[in-house]
């Protein structure tokens, strides 16, 4: 970066954005969240790039030219875990590659959101690794180019159970709100890495989402998986306890949230899909650097129950200096595919070299 890079502050003015209700952000899971409302903003001071280290080669290239290309960009907006896309907005990042990025919270299945961005309704979106890359096995013009974070998925238990991890899960019943969530996939992958069977050795029961920690308080199961904020709200108070996450072992260094870029953008416009990747980058490691700054820019999206210390705690706890692109990527979404073998959601044969090669895309070659 130059110094007159350095120098210039990037000014935006908050747009209005559409962002979940209090009920929806509790009840939904990724990438299903109900229906959207505007937020009013006001204008932000600028502020300074100089005061952390911008991620990728590509951030000393030059903007864009013109006037500043407008993208939709999807994502969950009660989800905690994406609180760089806010960062995003307020602090000027997409202002800084020449892009107005309007966050569009979206409401529907994967399914539905894959197939919105691959038909130009959206031009990229942020969801979780282990919810998306069965539907990419149908064949979307999506393409993966960017991890965001680790962390988010937790398991709980009543505070004085005697289940201690996973390995403890053997024949007891575990409450879920989707069946084909990223909690019960990671967690299943878990209990076959030790030797378990998923589809035996315990119960999936699904509830709907924000019952589930009624349902592990009535003993209808004896252990819960949900993703935060639901899961850190549930545990604030002492009266459960985590078990298991996936920021154990290996999985710290792992994204479980990553970036789908429309392919025709990446076809036709790579520099724009370059930017819109870049500016994610930065904000994340933005956020890593500035917790406190993060957790207020996302503080308008959160759940009312979620005070300003909560936000800083999760924002602390996700990974977001964690953001791989490239052959990194490329070699966490066939870490992923691979997992996903062992519990029968991807086929034996399913060559996942292939399949990681086919659904990523690195947007720094360009």
């Amino acid at each position: 970066m130059s110094d007159d890079d350095h120098k210039r502050a990037a000014v935006m003015n908050r747009r209005a954005l559409l962002g979940a209700s209090a009920a929806a952000a509790f009840a939904a899971p990724l990438g299903a969240w109900g229906a959207a409302q505007a937020f009013p903003f006001k204008p932000i001071s600028p502020i300074d790039f100089s005061e952390f280290p911008i991620c990728k080669a590509s951030s000393d290239t030059s903007a864009l030219t013109g006037a500043p290309r407008k993208l939709k960009l999807s994502w969950n907006a009660g989800a905690v875990c994406l609180a760089p896309l806010a960062v995003a907005i307020e602090h000027g990042f997409f202002a800084k590659q020449n892009l107005d990025v309007e966050l569009v919270n979206y409401s529907g299945s994967t399914d539905q959101l894959l197939e919105a961005i691959a038909t130009g309704k959206s031009d990229a979106g942020v969801g979780m690794a282990l919810r998306w890359l069965k539907p990419l096995e149908q064949g979307f013009d999506v393409k993966i180019v960017a991890g965001t974070h680790g962390g988010c998925l937790r398991a709980f238990v009543p505070a004085k159970s005697d289940i201690k991890g996973v390995a403890d899960f053997k024949g007891k019943v575990i409450a879920v709100g989707d069946m084909a969530g990223p909690d019960k996939n990671f967690f299943a992958v878990q209990l076959a890495k030790i030797g378990l069977n998923p589809d035996k050795d315990v119960e999936f029961r699904q509830f709907p989402g924000n019952l589930v920690q009624l349902a592990v308080q009535k003993g209808e199961a004896q252990v819960g998986l949900a993703s935060d904020p639901l899961a850190y709200l549930w545990l604030k108070d002492g009266e459960f306890k985590e078990v298991g996450s996936n920021l154990d072992g290996p999985y710290r260094d792992i994204s479980c949230c990553i970036v789908g870029v429309r392919g025709s953008l990446i076809r036709q416009e790579p520099l724009v899909a370059r930017a819109l990747t870049q500016s994610l980058l930065d904000a994340a490691m933005f956020a890593a650097q500035n917790p406190d700054k993060a957790a207020k820019a996302f503080q308008p999206y959160a759940p009312k129950a979620a005070t300003p210390d909560d936000l800083l705690a999760m924002v602390k706890y996700h990974t977001h200096h964690h953001h791989p692109v490239g052959d990194q990527l490329k070699r966490e979404l066939k870490t992923y595919a691979d997992e996903l073998k062992t519990v029968s959601v991807f086929k034996p044969n399913t060559d996942t070299a292939k399949f990681a090669e086919r659904i990523y895309a690195d947007v720094f070659r360009v």
